[in-house]
């Protein structure tokens, strides 16, 4: 048998790619661009396992395609460095969270290169690198030195929101800032000091400071996403989370909220991630109402998409964030009240926003006035209703909306039809049909003639008026720890102030421990001289203590990876006119709210700037399905140390557990090896079946936990790197969920081996003939060629690896070894398997790589069929098969079926009845 010594031939072409820096992209306008981008790593300390190089796989064979189809190809690597677990590392050992990040990133990139991927490692990006992050720092700058102007929908220079100041004021100003912004003159902005100045424009910047309601943590000294908290606890450490009041940094990202739901429309991504955008960004149009409160000067004001039902609103339900909460309590219900309040500031929005059958509530005594009946309205407060939405306030309209209906049935509160012929017996009914049926002036009215009238009386009364909503919140953007970057800020009399460009970057500095003060300041409180001199400046200004969060550095980084080594910024125009945008991007749907929106942000705040070219940063994106791990399962019998074989299992009282997947292959289990795994097992006996002892199994994540995670760097040693890749595409496809099953590894394996073997002799000698195709050869590479192509631009790669196998297994069965033939064949194999197709290229004669020949062009006519064989069916059973010419006339084929001496057995000389000829199908001779 041929040898195919896959790791001799993998790790030389590894080698020469690195040598050679084969897919190093450089700006050439002479080829059409494609930009390829994989969602980068956080680098753990555990690596990778096979689920995580998935969609790299995938990637990489579009990328190694496009090559050979023409295109400049740019596909980088970089690691998402700064993050929460490096620094809870170095809390518990001491150890610099630089270090273990760097220990991190150097296996997972052994790792990556073992399996062969195509990626330009010149431009290879960390965010935690100063080089880097001195960029993420400016960015922050332009947003703090800019404001969103709604007029003309795009961000403008701070600069020019004091010029608009000190000729008019701001009351024409119509921009994206505080709510509780106070109209001025120009006379009355010039009287104010440099201070008061500040803090007026501090309201409209869009990176700017303010009091805000967050996820505090204190075992981690730090404020938590919302998507880090679960059940009023870290989901890492698992840790106590208090819902408290901080001055915190935010990103003004609601000012772009039409745009990023507009920009939806213009992209090629799965439509199920653009919904969670959608509702994320959740756009309402509706009104806006005041309510007195009986007995108190304050008011409530609420949104509702439905004003319509005014009517049917029996009770008022409040945030429990809300201040106003406090003054209006009565004495009796003070107690009881701020009991729940310290309960359900301790659940995160998601939390309260999952766990909606939990029906909790307390009542404050108070009781608001019906704007349009007059009646009181008892003011409740509820977990239901989230501070950052609308108003954190709601008019509960128990008739109509099925939560405003379990809080009513809870606490026995009133609940009113709205429409004729509503059913609210058993549960809400939010219908629009129909006409109004309640007392006062939207009595007999249809949906619309009620929302335009009640609309229309809250604006003659001047409590409220149309508006526009959005769910969306402005993003916190600081978080109480070490490992992140700096903010580019210091204070001045407690003033912001951003620290100069040419100042740039603030480096994290070296600290004692990573942990708070005693005074409960962020660990860079601990630093040094943490200070800032501005230039032709003598005093030094205190430096902002918090760090960026997780998603700061990953808002910009594919303009990073255009032009990685540029000190002069961020991205050079040259770069930038000609990559501008990812073409291919993927990863996975769990960053749709994070990463993917706030990049989109990031991205279009830089289009108004004019620093990026496309208002869309991803044109087209692919969420990759998991691999899931397969869990082997061995059946202890209950009080014994003794184990019984899968089969056997129900005969016995057995309780399962988990084994390591490396003791197990094809679900036999390596006895000895099992009872070496941990000392409670060394002497373990074990009830076999037929002499073997097999393990049961469970489609599970993959998680060390469950003994089920399959390193790749075991596969890549035992099978090859090309084996790996293929057999990764070949599971499923790209999109779907699918279990990692190793029983159908080999069968790649072999495939591989038998593809080696149509260009060698059993002796290993290279034996490629220079004869010419012969039509079936010609049929079977063309299709080939069809079908790869069409299925790399679908992304149906598992269906491009079974073509491939067919191909050989035709191939190997014709004894085809034609030069002409095999050629195309490797360049159609080489973006899967590509160090396999690299070593024959090179055996065919040809230099400079694999990756720089000319993808195959297709041709028709070897597809299309000159001749078809027709089964003779006589008397409705088959008899003979006849070749005719596709074209030739029926009266010809009526006459040479007849005289056929097959025929003329079965007919037994009798003229036919009728000859029905089915076109490329069959011929039935009627007799």
């Amino acid at each position: 048998m041929a040898s195919y010594d896959f790791q001799k031939i993998e790790k030389k072409w590894q080698e020469y790619w690195q040598k050679e820096q084969s897919f190093k992209a450089q700006v050439n306008t002479s080829k059409p661009k494609f930009y390829a981008l994989d969602m980068f790593p956080y680098p753990s300390g555990a690596g990778l396992h096979v689920g995580h190089p998935l969609g790299y796989i995938a990637s990489d064979i579009v990328c190694r395609f496009k090559r050979t189809k023409g295109f400049n190809v740019l596909h980088p690597m970089g690691f998402d460095a700064f993050g929460l677990p490096a620094e809870q590392y170095a809390i518990q050992t001491g150890q610099h969270p630089a270090v273990t990040t760097e220990e991190n990133i150097n296996r997972y990139k052994d790792q990556l290169k073992n399996i062969g991927f195509s990626f330009d490692w010149s431009k290879e990006v960390q965010t935690c690198d100063p080089s880097y992050y001195k960029w993420t720092q400016w960015i922050f700058i332009q947003l703090f030195n800019s404001w969103y102007d709604y007029d003309s929908n795009k961000a403008r220079d701070i600069e020019n929101l004091v010029a608009i100041f000190e000729q008019s004021g701001n009351a024409s100003v119509n921009a994206a800032c505080d709510e509780d912004v106070v109209n001025f003159t120009a006379n009355e902005w010039q009287a104010f000091n440099e201070t008061q100045q500040q803090g007026i424009l501090l309201k409209y910047r869009l990176t700017y400071l303010s009091e805000t309601t967050v996820n505090w943590c204190p075992d981690m000294g730090t404020v938590l996403s919302n998507d880090e908290v679960k059940d009023g606890f870290s989901e890492r450490g698992g840790f106590p989370v208090v819902r408290k009041k901080m001055s915190q940094w935010s990103m003004r990202i609601t000012a772009y909220a039409e745009r990023l739901l507009e920009g939806l429309d213009t992209i090629e991504w799965p439509d199920p991630l653009k919904e969670m955008q959608r509702n994320w960004i959740g756009k309402s149009i509706g009104a806006e109402m005041t309510l007195n409160i009986d007995g108190h000067d304050d008011t409530i004001t609420v949104f509702t998409t439905r004003i319509d039902t005014v009517y049917g609103l029996t009770f008022m339900v409040l945030a429990p964030e809300l201040d106003i909460i406090k003054k209006i309590t009565t004495a009796e219900q003070r107690d009881e009240v701020e009991t729940y309040i310290e309960t359900a500031k301790n659940k995160s929005e998601r939390d309260r926003m999952t766990h909606v059958k939990k029906v909790s509530g307390v009542f404050t005594g108070a009781y608001a006035i019906h704007p349009f009946s007059g009646e009181k309205l008892p003011i409740w407060a509820a977990d239901y209703v989230l501070a950052g939405y609308g108003t954190g306030a709601v008019m509960a309209v128990p008739g109509g909306d099925q939560r405003d209906y379990d809080f009513a049935k809870h606490f026995d509160l009133s609940i009113l039809p709205i429409y004729e012929g509503m059913d609210i017996s058993e549960e809400a009914n939010p219908t629009k049909e129909g006409k109004i049926i309640n007392k006062g002036m939207l009595e007999g009215l249809t949906f619309q003639e009620a929302t335009d009238r009640a609309i229309s009386f809250l604006e003659e009364k001047g409590i409220g008026s149309k508006k526009i909503n959005f769910r969306i919140r402005d993003a916190i953007f600081a978080r109480q720890r070490y490992w992140g970057e700096p903010v580019p800020i210091y204070f001045k009399d407690g003033t912001p102030y951003p620290v100069a460009d040419e100042h740039l970057p603030i480096v994290l500095p070296e600290i004692d421990k990573y942990l708070p003060t005693a005074d409960g300041d962020p660990p860079l409180a601990r630093a040094d001289n943490f200070t800032y001199t501005p230039k032709g400046s003598t005093e030094a200004y205190s430096l902002e203590l918090s760090t960026m969060p997780g998603w700061a550095g990953s808002s910009w980084y594919w303009y990073r990876y255009m032009d990685a080594s540029n000190d002069n910024a961020f991205v050079s125009d040259e770069a930038k006119d000609y990559w501008k945008d990812v073409d291919l991007y993927i990863g996975g749907t769990e960053h749709a709210t994070g990463h993917l929106l706030y990049s989109r942000f990031w991205n279009k705040f830089l289009c108004d700037k004019g620093f990026a070219k496309e208002e869309e940063p991803f044109k087209k994106l692919v969420n990759q399905g998991m691999i899931q791990g397969r869990s082997s399962l061995a059946y202890r019998i209950n009080g014994t140390n003794k184990y019984v074989s899968f089969s056997l299992k129900d005969e016995y009282d057995t309780t399962k557990i988990h084994v390591d997947v490396s003791l197990v292959e094809n679900d036999v289990l390596d006895i000895e090896a099992f009872k070496k795994w941990r000392p409670d097992l060394k002497d373990a006996e074990f009830i076999l079946e037929d002499e073997r002892f097999i393990c049961g199994n469970e489609v599970e994540k993959m998680s060390k936990r469950l003994y089920n995670v399959v390193n790749p760097d075991d596969i890549v040693s035992k099978y090859g790197a090309d084996t790996l890749r293929m057999y990764e595409m070949f599971l499923g496809p790209l999109e779907q969920f699918k279990p990692w099953n190793t029983h159908g590894i080999d069968g790649v394996f072999k495939f591989l081996r038998k593809f080696w073997r149509l260009f060698h002799n059993e002796s290993d000698d290279f034996v490629v003939s220079n004869d010419t195709p012969t039509k079936e050869e010609q049929k079977i590479i063309h299709r080939t060629i069809k079908k790869v192509e069409e299925d790399i631009n679908n992304l149906s790669l598992n269906t491009s690896v079974s073509t491939l196998m067919i191909a050989v297994n035709e191939l190997t069965a014709l004894k085809c070894n034609k030069r002409e033939v095999l050629e195309k064949l490797v360049i159609a194999l080489s973006p899967f398997a590509p160090h396999t197709s690299e070593e024959l290229w090179e055996q065919l004669g040809h230099s400079g790589g694999v990756s720089l020949a000319k993808y195959p062009d297709f041709n028709e006519s070897y597809l299309t069929e000159s001749t078809h064989e027709y089964p003779i069916s006589i008397n409705g059973k088959v008899r003979a098969k006849i070749a005719f010419a596709i074209d030739k006339p029926k009266d010809e084929i009526e006459a040479e079926v007849l005289s056929h001496d097959l025929v003329k057995k079965w007919t037994d000389g009798k003229p036919p009845k009728k000859i029905i000829i089915v076109p490329k199908r069959i011929i039935n001779v009627v007799v």
